[in-house]
């Protein structure tokens, strides 16, 4: 739960910095276009107007079949020309390429072919997807098949294979994956439920050199970037997850507060990590 007082309204207060939003979703995303709504054109405009001053369209590479849906494939080519048009458009807002990587432990290949054009300035690393006793599923949906606390464990137990098994990307996204489909019928996702996976997780990123997102389509708990903080994490980005441009940059003073109350703070350039002080 965010922290509302006083206390955190005046740090929000103090936050001069707006972090760039380094999770966003345009129609080159199959889930963005699927459900309609995305532009990368509408999400510079909307970037311009609230004052963000760096984004990255970090578009799925999902290589993943899962029971009921394959991902089509992205278009390369024509994402990162709608990329240069927009750069053209808004040439105030700094622009990056990048890519949001599922489960990219499981397809070193077909990833490692993609990266090695070099054309992506922000990589992401993710986990969507679950082993079930039929094939490969949705975490979400995932809790239709098993019991809601064995989704977490799974989840949370995988990540560290993906951490060591991908040296893709650069920064681990919504390592709170679960909560956002979490059963309404278990009650509210209580993420000490799940303390030990969770540092084991965290544990093995910090170790790693990469950096921990905040992402704030689901806020994440302030105990979690706690306990990145104290198990050695020495970088935080921040991802709106937006798959609309109207829902850029959503959260971010809170966030940014967050981040700086666990002890990050912004480096020299808006789109840099958030560093340990």
């Amino acid at each position: 739960m965010l922290d509302r007082s006083p206390t955190a309204a005046h740090r929000n207060e103090e936050i001069t910095v707006i972090p760039a939003d380094s999770h966003v979703h345009s129609e080159f995303s199959w889930d963005a276009r699927r459900n309609g709504g995305a532009s990368m054109e509408l999400t510079c405009a909307r970037a311009v107007e609230i004052g963000l001053p760096a984004l990255a369209f970090t578009e799925h590479l999902d290589h993943t079949a899962w029971l009921d849906f394959t991902a089509p494939p992205l278009d390369v080519d024509g994402y990162l020309e709608s990329v240069d048009r927009c750069r053209d458009l808004f040439p105030g807002l700094r622009i990056l390429t990048g890519l949001e990587l599922g489960e990219p432990h499981w397809h070193a290949e077909p990833v490692a072919k993609i990266l090695a054009g070099g054309r992506f300035e922000r990589v992401l690393g993710s986990l969507h997807s679950l082993p079930v006793p039929d094939g490969i599923a949705e975490a979400g949906s995932a809790y239709l098949l098993r019991p809601a606390a064995d989704v977490v464990r799974d989840y949370l137990t995988e990540l560290p294979r993906l951490i060591l098994g991908s040296d893709a990307f650069e920064a681990l996204t919504h390592i709170d994956y679960p909560a956002r489909r979490w059963p309404v019928d278990q009650g509210p996702f209580d993420p000490y439920a799940f303390e030990d996976e969770f540092r084991v997780a965290l544990r093995t990123l910090a170790g790693s050199g990469r950096a921990l997102e905040i992402n704030t389509r689901l806020p994440l708990d302030p105990v979690i970037v706690g306990w990145w903080h104290q198990e050695g994490g020495d970088a935080v980005t921040f991802g709106s997850d937006a798959h609309r441009p109207e829902d850029l940059a959503r959260g971010f003073p809170d966030a940014a507060a967050m981040a700086e109350a666990h002890g990050f703070r912004p480096g020299p350039r808006p789109f840099d990590w958030w560093s340990r002080a």
